[in-house]
Order: structure tokens, then C-alpha cells, then sequence
């Protein structure tokens, strides 16, 4: 997936609220979108190196925080894109593990949630959650870094949905290079931890690396997952 070409860079200041966050610009401050609930306090600290996406129009943000520096690595930090980049990925025949790919919709309705892929196969569709990870420490991923109610959520839906006879998956879409490996971050969640152990034997569990450069994001290959 290919990002704006315009980031420019910037240091982070404090972060206002969830998704509120100061930023300092050219040598002046302003106001930037972090398009993630998560806390990602290992990547926005004071004096982190930001590359932020311009955005016009009346809002009170002038930038999205598009990129963070993890070390020598540059991380993804923008939550809205594993879904868009799964998709993009199974439609270009990348991953088998869903079976040949027949088409790909966004954002369809399970229960009292909205997930987000329907992978239509031969053998039937999938339904399919994405994951944003953005924690790496020594080279195995974590989600999450923060409690997710909405997260258990999910995985509690797509259990049912496997127990009534569909098929299920979850896709955790890992935006940085440096893992090796994905666990449920049982210390941040127990809750999702246990959640995912509940699913596992009856939802597919997919951990996927991505390339992440300036000038794009792209799932790269799929490493294991340890529950």
C-alpha cells in the first residue's frame, strides 16, 4: 500500500488524549491525529521522531502520525490499514492460507460487530479480523499493549461463529519488520489471552510481517503465533 508521498517529519511532544497528540513541526507546534487506541508508549515519547501526514480540510488536526522510529526500524502506526493490507495481499494471491481467494469484501456485519474482511472461497467465506500490532520486544510480537474489551469481543464472535459450523479467522497484521514470532500479551490482557486460547482450536490464527518504508506498507510473510 503506498502512502501519501508528502510526510514530513516531526517530534512528538505529549499526547492530548487517545487520539489527540502535539507535535512539533518546521520548529513550531501543532496538532496531530494518532490513528491508534492503543498506549504505543515504546514509539510516542517525548522527543520521538515522527513522520506525519499532511491532512486538509476543517479538522482540528493538521496531521495524521503516519510513521515512528523503533531504534533503526520504522514502525506503522496507523490502525485503520491491516485490513486494507490483508485484503490487498489475498487479492494479489499472496497468502494460501485462506484457500484460492474469489473476492474480498470490507467491513461486514457479525452479530453485534463489524469485522473486517468477507473472504469468499471455494470452500466458502471466511470472516475475517484484522489486528494492528505495533509492540515488538525481543524480536516476538505482543497485542495488545493495552486492555481491549472490543478485541475479546471479536474473538468471542468469531468462536461462535466456528462452533455454529462457519469458518473464522484472525489475522494479526504485525507493522514493523523486526518479529520473528507473535504471543498474546498475557501481562497487558489476560482477558484476550485467554480469549484467543478459547478460539484457537476453532479459529485460524494468522501473524503476518509487514515491509514498512516512506514510501509504503506491505505484508511481507507470515510467522507463527504461540499461545
Amino acid at each position: 500500500m503506498r502512502l501519501t508521498e508528502d510526510l514530513v517529519e516531526g517530534v512528538f511532544v505529549r499526547r492530548l488524549n487517545r487520539f489527540v497528540a502535539e507535535v512539533e513541526v518546521a520548529g513550531g507546534p501543532a496538532l496531530a491525529h494518532v490513528p491508534n487506541s492503543g498506549r504505543l508508549r515504546e514509539l510516542l515519547f517525548a522527543g520521538a521522531r515522527v513522520l506525519l501526514a499532511p491532512r486538509a480540510g476543517v479538522r482540528r488536526t493538521r496531521f495524521d502520525v503516519a510513521l515512528a522510529w523503533s531504534g533503526a526500524h520504522l514502525v506503522s502506526v496507523d490502525a485503520r490499514l491491516p485490513g486494507r493490507l490483508l485484503s490487498e495481499a489475498l487479492g494479489a494471491g499472496a497468502f494460501p492460507d485462506l484457500g484460492p481467494v474469489q473476492a474480498v469484501r470490507c467491513e461486514v456485519r457479525l452479530g453485534a460487530s463489524r469485522l473486517d474482511l468477507l473472504v469468499e472461497s471455494p470452500g466458502g467465506p471466511w470472516y475475517v479480523e484484522t489486528k494492528s500490532v505495533t509492540l515488538v520486544r525481543d524480536g516476538v510480537a505482543l497485542f495488545p499493549d493495552a486492555p481491549t474489551a472490543r478485541g475479546a469481543r471479536h474473538v468471542e464472535e468469531l468462536r461462535r461463529l466456528a462452533a455454529a459450523g462457519g469458518r473464522a479467522a484472525i489475522a494479526f497484521v504485525i507493522q514493523r519488520e523486526d518479529a520473528e514470532a507473535l504471543r498474546p500479551h498475557e501481562e497487558a490482557d489476560p482477558a484476550f489471552a485467554a480469549a484467543l486460547r478459547r478460539a484457537a482450536p476453532s479459529v485460524r490464527v494468522l501473524a503476518y510481517v509487514c515491509r514498512v518504508s516512506r514510501e509504503e506498507v506491505t505484508i511481507d510473510r507470515q510467522v507463527p503465533v504461540f499461545l
